[in-house]
């Protein structure tokens, strides 16, 4: 996804009717010559014919455009937060073990990289950990080039003592997520409190939703987003995801005053 695209997904999504009728119109109905001028309303047409935005209306003329779901997962970073934190756990954890031979570097560090995408937490170079089932990557590590006799998928529970709290510590760097979110939460304070009411006003907010998105992105590829049974008690990231929310209230309340 281009970075044109992330920002008018990100747009319709900040501009909200408190995230539940998301409208292009809202934020732009002063401003559709300046989007003219970007090729803003271009690339509208591209994210509709992917489905990321609906118009209730066929008319060409009709410049009302609402977020679809699909497109709202697409501005999230594609992960749901609440979804994500509100999922069920079966107490089971699962592993990816392996010991890739010698000489076979570039196979070991493709792994990494692929369990690391999905969110597994790092116990040791080669033990990775997570608390969702792992049909997805049984059938993709399967088919692909590492040697399956050097890897192996285990489902497990703690038989020595060791608690869920402990796992989580030791697999994933909840200190530096913190710290990103803590990053996070100081560029959503510096939100621009004026109105929308020139296009000097307007492309001041713009930038900061740059901001914002940038360092809201930043935090959330850290995250691995586990439910929230298993979440440390001084995790950050439901407290920036609530602040997000009501930023995006006063941000549509905002868009409204202008009308």
């Amino acid at each position: 996804m281009g970075p044109k695209t992330e920002e008018l997904l990100n747009i319709l999504l900040w501009s909200a009717e408190i995230l539940t009728n998301p409208s292009w119109r809202s934020l732009f109905e002063s401003y559709e010559g300046w989007a003219y001028r970007n090729g803003l309303l271009i690339q509208l047409g591209r994210l509709e014919q992917r489905k990321w935005v609906t118009r209730k209306s066929r008319d060409r003329s009709d410049r009302v455009y609402r977020l679809s779901a699909q497109g709202r997962l697409q501005a999230l970073g594609g992960r749901d937060p609440e979804a994500r934190w509100g999922r069920a756990w079966d107490g089971r954890w699962r592993l990816v073990i392996f010991d890739i031979p010698s000489g076979q570097d570039a196979e070991r560090e493709w792994l990494r990289r692929y369990l690391r995408g999905k969110d597994f937490g790092c116990l040791q170079n080669s033990v990775w950990i997570t608390p969702d089932p792992m049909e997805e990557e049984r059938r993709t590590l399967a088919r692909g080039s590492i040697n399956v006799a050097s890897l192996v998928l285990l489902e497990a529970r703690a038989c020595a003592g060791e608690s869920d709290e402990e796992i989580v510590s030791g697999a994933w760097n909840f200190s530096r997520i913190n710290e990103r979110y803590s990053r996070y939460l100081k560029t959503l304070e510096a939100r621009p409190a004026g109105g929308l009411k020139s296009e000097a006003g307007a492309k001041k907010f713009f930038r900061w939703m740059s901001e914002e998105r940038a360092a809201w992105l930043d935090a959330m590829t850290t995250d691995p987003l586990l439910p929230a049974r298993l979440l440390p008690p001084n995790y950050l990231g439901q407290t920036a995801w609530r602040r997000r929310l009501h930023a995006m209230e006063k941000t549509a309340r905002q868009t409204a005053e202008k009308k």
